[in-house]
């Protein structure tokens, strides 16, 4: 079954201002809306993230369950009177889990697609996967707290993606931006690192080579080893960053 997260509702907020509209119509603000929940989940499941862009953290916790928050946050300033036109841009961006059992779960962005037809047949709603660049003038924030020894499967599309505290195996896609997976203890594990466009940099002593003359990309590995965890991490353009050690936050929202 697909739930929408809806667990708590924190409203839409003022999150940003420009200056006065010329006929007095009230400050011209950014609006955001904030939903959180919970699903059961049992430690040692798969742990799905399918279509997700801007800010994702996902931080390993003890407890035996699965919090997702999402922030949704409009990318331009409306008018106090154009605040439906900015929960209506808000709405057309949807999260949704799916617990396809005691031991996976999958959470994915949606947003909805008008397709008409001529005549007079009406127009049909139709549920799509989010593409790159299409966005809806909205960014979103998703704070992940998943059992420690999840495993996670990560397809972002933009933006940036912090992991820590999770001691399963890792694999993350992106196409933009800059990744940091902090490992939360000495491993073993066996970490393939990859960009296209970008340098990765890691704390563990393995290779590392550039990929081309012209340093375009980067490409690093640590040496398997027997029981290691797989850490397998690919950027299109920007940057992976593999650190030892607990987290101590996201520093990019510093």
């Amino acid at each position: 079954m697909i739930h929408r997260l809806a667990g708590v509702i924190c409203g839409v907020c003022v999150v940003g201002a420009t200056s006065f509209g010329a006929q007095g119509e009230g400050q011209k603000q950014s609006f955001e809306v904030t939903s959180t929940e919970r699903v059961p989940f049992l430690p040692g499941g798969t742990i799905r993230l399918e279509n997700s862009y801007g800010y994702l953290t996902v931080e390993g916790w003890d407890e035996p369950e699965v919090e997702v928050t999402v922030t949704k946050t409009t990318d331009r300033f409306y008018e106090p009177a154009q605040k439906q036109k900015a929960d209506r841009r808000l709405g057309q961006i949807r999260v949704a889990d799916e617990r396809r059992s005691d031991k996976e779960v999958e959470i994915s962005t949606l947003l909805p697609a008008r397709t008409g037809f001529f005549g007079s047949v009406s127009r049909v709603i139709v549920i799509r996967s989010l593409v790159p660049g299409n966005t809806r003038g909205v960014t979103v924030d998703y704070r992940v707290h998943v059992p420690r020894d999840s495993r996670l499967d990560i397809h972002h599309h933009h933006g940036y993606v912090w992991v820590s505290g999770v001691t399963g195996d890792i694999e993350v896609n992106s196409h933009t931006g800059d990744m940091i997976v902090m490992l939360p203890d000495p491993g073993p594990y066996s970490i393939d690192a990859r960009t296209r466009l970008g340098r990765v940099s890691s704390d563990f002593v393995g290779k590392t080579k550039e990929l081309s003359q012209f340093l375009v990309g980067s490409h690093a590995t640590y040496p398997s080893q027997s029981g290691s965890r797989r850490i397998y991490l690919r950027m299109g353009r920007g940057s992976i960053t593999i650190k030892k050690g607990p987290p101590s936050g996201p520093f990019w929202k510093d």
